[in-house]
């Protein structure tokens, strides 16, 4: 028995991987549920790519020929090039500016207290939990006077609302992480507030910095509601694209449409890749409920 006690910790035999198995009616429902759910959303995408890439297809389980000519009808009538460009204009400053406005709005209510702070607090959580649409239509209204709808300015503006907010719930228990000490030491040692927020807590807050703009990247590409209600002509995001050709006027062919349906998941799926390279949902949803 002191022999075993004696043992190393990193020569004690590993504990044994438990292993997800359903027990009883209910777990087996549950999982047959889940695997229910895959398995039609793979059907889904599996037939919509067939069908962006097929001639004809009736009645059949796979189409009778297949094609790749229908991604360049769809890449010229649409002019995807441009709409792509726009897309990423409107992403990038969206992240810049969320970024640039949300940090130091977190790091203030992470460190500082003042009146007022916890209904600001909510203020900036209400773009998150309540729907685009109810205050998309007043927004666009306000943008529409002052001429700005239409615009990628009118977009960008319209992005920032929830985007903002976002940073700032992410940011905070970042920041919230990081020791005061450390900021009292660098003071006493003469630094100003520029240098503290630029030298020393901005290195440490990259990871929750990085985490927030590329979760912001995805949301805003994604974000359908306030770019159709602001944009225009020359202004439309790729989503808002989409919905046009299946709703708007004129006679298009299914398999234009299921095209850029597929370059538009193909985009989002690339930026869901790299947000889960460098964010944990799990460890995201910790932070946050250890508030």
């Amino acid at each position: 028995m002191a022999a075993a006690a004696n043992v190393p910790a990193d020569m004690a035999p590993a504990a044994p991987r438990r292993r997800f198995r359903p027990s009883g009616i209910a777990g087996w429902v549950v999982w047959g549920l889940v695997a229910f759910f895959f398995l039609n959303l793979f059907a889904l995408i599996a037939t919509v790519v067939l069908d962006s890439i097929a001639t004809t297809w009736f009645g059949s389980w796979l189409p009778d020929d297949f094609t790749n000519h229908w991604y360049g009808d769809a890449w010229a009538e649409f002019n995807l090039s441009d709409i792509l460009v726009v897309t990423a204009q409107v992403a990038v400053i969206v992240v810049v500016l969320s970024v640039l406005i949300g940090v130091p709005a977190a790091y203030a209510l992470a460190r500082r207290n003042f009146p007022g702070k916890s209904i600001i607090t909510v203020l900036f959580l209400l773009p998150i939990l309540i729907p685009p649409i109810t205050y998309g239509i007043p927004l666009a209204t306000v943008l529409y006077k002052v001429q700005l709808a239409g615009s990628i300015t009118g977009v960008i503006l319209a992005n920032l609302v929830p985007t903002v907010p976002f940073v700032v719930l992410i940011m905070i228990p970042f920041i919230e992480q990081i020791d005061p000490k450390i900021e009292s030491a660098a003071r006493m040692c003469g630094a100003s507030t520029v240098t503290i927020f630029l030298r020393i807590l901005g290195p440490l807050m990259i990871p929750g910095m990085l985490a927030a703009a590329i979760l912001v990247l995805v949301r805003t590409v994604g974000m359908f509601e306030l770019t159709f209600l602001t944009s225009g002509p020359t202004s439309q995001t790729i989503v808002v694209v989409l919905y046009d050709a299946v709703f708007g006027a004129g006679i298009r062919a299914p398999q234009e449409v299921d095209a850029m349906a597929v370059v538009y998941t193909a985009s989002m799926l690339v930026l869901l890749i790299i947000a889960l390279r460098f964010v944990n949902p799990t460890q995201l949803v910790t932070r946050v409920g250890d508030r």
